[in-house]
């Protein structure tokens, strides 16, 4: 019967090197991989301005016109100034990448950290608030919300797994489904509003208590930090400009027209959401008692408010709109998906990050780097119980770290294009036009950052300034290892293999059966200078047992017993193994051990028990090889092997 293999069905079968060109992304499909997270945010960013300015009350409100008006303004020039970037550096990379050739490495090694911090943040924001709108359209799941968080982000990792292309098909439907069903209650509000109806939300009539009275400098803060946590609209917008090699051809203008169609998207999706929103009155607090409700109360999302105020008895249409947008926030992850492992596998060719985060999966994706986001991403929700008001504070820094620096580095390689003699006259006017966008582009993002940390730095903003250094000194010391590595391991031209002087073999025997004849025969193939088996024998008639049977079979190789009055196998072997490394003072001694080959999953605890301990302390023995010599039981032998086995019986 043929065997299951769990991963091929989870991640689907290996795929040829030669074909990494299939996976290339035409547009239709890099707008939902690359732009779930930046379209997605739409769904929440109002309601993280409204949630601010409701700490001051109804009549703060307003305010959220001039917060919206900000942001718009901002992405437009965000999107602009990323369309530079795709078409200057179609390598990928994003801001590490042009930080690294304009900025230096220690700008770009700050890229690089404040860019992974955020992409375990998107994972977890953007799962975490799909289940808030999953938890909006049905409130008893609201006790679950940290299983099913854990549950999509795995979802999501095996997902990834399977391929980019692949997966991209399936991320479609949620993502473009979102944006269709948007417009529609745009067009069902628009035609209501016209007739005369009027829509109000069902927390219009909700008073909300506030937190104090805000006035001049006070005020200003608060509207500063309205408009830094509605800045998350932002998220996302730099994974195109990190991923064009994954584009078709032209990979550069592909990009740039999908990062185009995603800002258009964005801006007039946000825009409409926020107009329902102040028109239907839409108030949210972080704590339902500030809106006058019992304490434990499930509250709707701003967004679910709006669909159930525009669709009213359409029951039907309010169910789907919170059901893509749930699909389209829990995939908006795999933007980060798709950024974190390209990135993390350039910070491994350059050597700042581990190697095995440069090697691709057998499904042509950076696997090792997808894992290790999922896992990232999993602890922090585990550790914030699943809260999106607590993760969202952490959200946006390091986005805005890494907007400030690509595009401060993008200023300096316009600079250096017109420094050049060799830059034509005809292409100097676009390149004047290119540093401006970007100058302007990193004049705002800085102000942003600077308001966001101000705003957010002791709402739980810190974490994120103090994580950010550490994994930026951790990729340091990486360097710094690899660097030693290299210069340790390094030869001078025409230095030729040296033979080791001496070459001592001991071979680890239980009984006198085919394993052990098998792994003899292998050991004397080596020609040592010495050659013997060892065993460990429990008391004097085990070790009477072994002697004659070794005796009557004469394998021609001297047999040792180690005796072990306490019945432990290990720590003996061990003890004669360093003790042979220092009196023979061999430069190799290999250790050969026999071990059996189980064809299935329920034999494997019941054998080699003592071998995987053993080669698990002698692996990490100066001067010791650990030679596996294999043998196949019948249960492991291929069907058309084992029937002469059985004949012969």
């Amino acid at each position: 019967m043929r065997r299951i293999n769990l991963k091929r069905v989870l991640v689907g079968e290996p795929l040829d090197t030669a074909r990494l060109g299939e996976t290339l992304l035409p547009k239709r499909l890099a707008l939902p991989i690359f732009c779930s997270d930046p379209l997605s945010s739409v769904a929440y960013a109002t309601e993280e301005i409204l949630l601010i300015l409701a700490l001051g009350g109804v009549a703060l409100l307003h305010l959220a016109w001039y917060a919206a008006a900000a942001i718009v303004f901002l992405m437009v020039v965000v999107v602009a100034s990323y369309r530079q970037t795709c078409y200057a550096y179609p390598g990928g990379g994003g801001a590490y990448v042009v930080s690294s050739e304009n900025l230096g490495r220690t700008a770009a090694l700050t890229a690089a950290s404040a860019l992974l911090v955020d992409y375990v943040m998107t994972v977890a924001v953007s799962v975490v608030s799909g289940v808030d709108a999953i938890t909006s359209a049905i409130p008893s799941l609201s006790d679950h919300e940290v299983s099913l968080s854990v549950g999509f982000v795995v979802l999501l990792m095996l997902m990834n797994l399977r391929g980019v292309r692949e997966s991209g098909r399936i991320f479609a439907i949620p993502t473009y489904g979102f944006v269709l069903v948007i417009y529609v209650m745009f067009a069902v509000a628009a035609v209501r509003l016209a007739t005369g109806d009027t829509i109000r939300a069902e927390s219009a009539g909700l008073p909300i208590t506030p937190e104090g009275t805000f006035a001049g400098l006070g005020l200003v803060l608060l509207a500063m930090r309205a408009f830094a946590s509605g800045c998350t609209a932002l998220t996302g917008v730099e994974a195109i400009s990190n991923g064009v090699p994954a584009f078709q051809k032209p990979k550069s203008r592909n990009a740039a027209n999908t990062l185009a169609v995603m800002g258009v998207l964005s801006v007039t999706m946000f825009l409409g959401i926020t107009f329902l929103a102040m028109v239907y009155e839409v108030h949210v607090a972080a704590d339902p008692t500030e809106l006058g409700l019992p304490p434990g109360t499930p509250m709707s999302t701003a967004l679910a408010q709006i669909g159930r105020a525009t669709f009213g008895n359409w029951h039907f249409l309010f169910y789907l709109l919170q059901a893509v947008t749930a699909g389209v926030l829990i995939l908006a992850a795999n933007t980060a998906f798709n950024g974190f492992p390209m990135l993390a596998s350039i910070l491994a060719k350059d050597r700042y990050a581990p190697r095995q985060l440069f090697n691709r999966g057998d499904r042509l994706v950076y696997s090792n780097g997808i894992v290790l986001l999922a896992l990232a991403a999993i602890a922090l929700i585990v550790a914030f119980d699943a809260q999106l008001t607590r993760l969202i504070q952490l959200y946006i820094i390091g986005v805005f770290v890494s907007f400030t620096l690509s595009q401060a580095g993008m200023v300096r390689h316009w600079r250096r294009e017109l420094a050049s003699p060799d830059t034509p006259r005809s292409e100097r006017i676009h390149i004047h036009r290119r540093l401006a966008i970007n100058a302007v582009g990193a004049t705002l993002t800085a102000v942003v950052l600077v308001i966001v940390l101000l705003t957010k730095f002791t709402h739980g903003a810190w974490l994120v300034v103090i994580a950010m250094p550490l994994l930026f000194f951790g990729m340091k010391g990486v360097r710094r290892h690899y660097d030693r590595v290299s210069a340790q391991v390094a030869v001078a031209p025409g230095v030729k293999p040296r033979k080791p002087s001496r070459h001592h073999v001991l071979v680890l025997v239980a009984n006198v059966h085919a394993p052990t004849l098998k792994a003899l025969g292998y050991a004397q193939a080596l020609r040592p200078d010495t050659l013997t088996a060892v065993t460990v024998a429990a008391d004097e008639e085990d070790a009477r047992r072994l002697r004659e049977a070794w005796a009557e079979h004469d394998p021609g190789v001297p047999l040792k017993i180690l005796h072990s009055p306490y019945r432990e196998v290990v720590g003996p072997v061990l003890a004669h193994v360093q003790e042979l490394a220092a009196a023979e003072g061999t430069d190799i001694l290999s250790v050969v051990i026999p071990e059996y080959v189980v064809g299935h999953w329920w034999e494997q605890p019941l054998h080699n028990q003592n071998a995987f301990r053993l080669k698990a302390r002698l692996l990490f023995m100066p001067g010791v090889a650990v030679i596996d010599v294999p043998y196949l039981l019948e249960s492991a032998r291929p069907a058309q092997a084992a029937e002469p086995a059985r004949s012969a019986r």
